[in-house]
């Protein structure tokens, strides 16, 4: 049931994340875009660090369903909204609940698996998400190709329905198993610092987020009005360059739990993310089976190292250390902010492509995390 509700909540991610960035462009310079995304991700940053009081409040479940309304309403919302003041509220509110809801689900599912299957149970979860983000794009490019960017929103928000639904029919079922502690943020920090392997992991994670920023935010941009792909050719693409999420993070999370370990799957996946962002730099030709292969490079490189990610944490936290569950997740957030942050320096003085390449150079440095991870086995 936790499989599928994931699949259920990645459609309703997946519909408008790249659609996101041509939305707000159709109003907004590229950077008064980059702007809503930074203030959306302090936002959502400041918002997870507060999460844990109310779970521990009201119980996971509880705050689960008050999560997934706001959702609901922020995509209404988006869906709604023509000024840009309400806009801007929306879509704060989008990112702080698409964002707060995810670690709902990471409680529910450290709540029903085990540390000797932590790799198996968190790709097989993490392959029923990407399925639900591989179909969306087609989706997505088909609404807006059909009617606006506004159906989108509408179609996503009606995706929660079930999931809300199924939730509170299952209330019983799911109910919290762990009594939730609270600790002051500074507390939590300096143990995920003290200890290498929480520092190793949250600054792989980061990274990755990293790569994300730039590849759902500005790679869409870019192809769409540099190359100058049509929304229909785009659709293809993105649902063809996310098939790797699901070809290779079970087997991925087979081999960790099995033989390798986490390290050497992370060591593979940073080198192709790496390849595939100078790759991105380099090409020039706006051929959609090239960009198409290049961006499936991509993915096979953030499938490995996501799945590694998930893996490698949850093997060494509870269920009941929403603390540093909550923080590890800033990194989704804190890597979105740091890549707007690289993409405004240096949009600023370069052509938008060779952000990719200071992205690239900023991924080298996420072999240092690796090598000093403890290994899994």
């Amino acid at each position: 049931m936790l499989y599928g509700l994931g699949l259920i909540l990645a459609v309703a991610n997946a519909l408008p994340a790249y659609i996101q960035s041509n939305f707000l462009g159709q109003i907004l310079s590229l950077s008064w875009v980059s702007i809503f995304f930074a203030s959306a991700n302090l936002a959502t940053i400041f918002a997870i660090i507060f999460f844990p009081k109310m779970i521990r409040k009201i119980g996971n479940i509880a705050s689960t369903e008050i999560i997934l309304i706001l959702f609901i309403v922020s995509l209404l919302g988006m869906s709604l909204a023509h000024g840009a003041v309400l806009i801007f509220l929306s879509f704060i509110l989008l990112s702080i609940s698409s964002n707060l809801i995810w670690i709902n689900m990471d409680i529910l599912i450290e709540n029903f698996s085990d540390n000797i299957s932590t790799g198996l149970t968190r790709s097989i979860y993490l392959t029923a998400i990407n399925l639900g983000w591989i179909v969306s794009p087609s989706l997505s490019s088909y609404l807006i190709e059909k009617g606006d960017y506004y159906w989108v929103f509408i179609a996503a928000a009606i995706c929660l329905v079930p999931f809300l639904t199924i939730l509170i029919k299952n209330r019983r079922n799911l109910k919290d198993k762990n009594s939730y502690k609270t600790k002051p943020i500074i507390k939590t920090i300096k143990k995920m610092w003290q200890n290498k392997n929480l520092r190793g992991i949250f600054f792989i994670s980061l990274l990755l987020q990293l790569f994300f920023s730039s590849a759902v935010i500005y790679i869409p941009v870019y192809l769409h009005q540099n190359l100058g792909f049509d929304w229909s050719t785009l659709g293809i693409m993105f649902s063809f360059m996310l098939i790797p999420f699901i070809v290779f993070e079970i087997p991925a999370g087979w081999l960790a739990d099995k033989y390798w370990g986490e390290k050497e799957i992370l060591s593979i996946g940073l080198g192709i993310i790496t390849i595939a962002l100078f790759l991105f730099f380099i090409v020039e030709k706006a051929d959609p089976f090239l960009w198409g292969g290049i961006l499936f490079l991509s993915r096979i490189g953030a499938a490995l190292v996501e799945t590694m990610r998930e893996s490698y944490f949850f093997r060494i936290v509870k269920a009941n250390d929403i603390n540093q569950i909550n923080f590890f997740r800033t990194t989704i957030p804190l890597g979105y902010l740091l890549g707007i942050i690289v993409a405004g320096l240096v949009i600023s003085f370069y052509p938008l492509e060779y952000l990719f390449l200071f992205v690239a150079l900023i991924m080298i440095t996420s072999f240092f995390w690796v090598y000093i991870l403890k290994d899994s086995r």
